[in-house]
């Protein structure tokens, strides 16, 4: 067992490629990742599992119903997904994605400045969490005197980030 906090066994430039989510609605959710997130739906595996993606990509984010078809979330204080992040490329994009889901009368369920980064945290219609963020460059992310990292939990001014 790999216990050193410093050192990763994988690779550095692995990354973890997509999030596949059971869902109620399939259209409904469709709608949500498109419409309001602005995904692109890729393509469709009958009429119980859809696949979106931003930029070409095969796919980002797959949905589907085969297990889940007219389901409720999981009850609060059980295990399971708290969230995903979708990581955009400026903090304009962020404030393009926060308009939208303003603009939708969706609820934003927090906002913070982590020193390394800035996120917002909503759910989807089928309450899974999700954090859209952005990330600061390696060379501003906040650190102790001996060089460690310190992430922090600082509130995010979003008008601000609009502004």
């Amino acid at each position: 067992m790999n216990t050193d906090t410093k050192h990763s066994l994988l690779h550095p430039a692995t990354r973890i490629g997509h999030v596949h989510l059971k869902v109620s609605d399939l259209e409904r959710s469709v709608k949500f990742y498109t419409d309001l997130l602005g995904f692109a739906l890729t393509t469709r595996m009958g009429r119980h599992a859809a696949f979106l993606s931003a930029g070409g990509y095969h796919h980002h984010l797959g949905l589907n119903t085969w297990e889940s078809e007219g389901g409720s979330p999981p009850p609060s204080r059980s295990t399971g997904l708290y969230h995903f992040a979708i990581l955009l490329p400026s903090r304009k994009e962020l404030a393009a994605a926060l308009r939208r889901l303003l603009d939708h009368q969706w609820p934003i369920d927090g906002a913070a400045d982590h020193g390394v980064s800035e996120a917002i945290y909503f759910r989807d219609p089928d309450g899974n969490g999700i954090e859209l963020y952005i990330d600061r460059p390696q060379e501003q992310w906040p650190k102790d005197s001996h060089g460690e990292l310190v992430m922090y939990t600082h509130p995010l001014d979003l008008d601000e980030l609009l502004g």
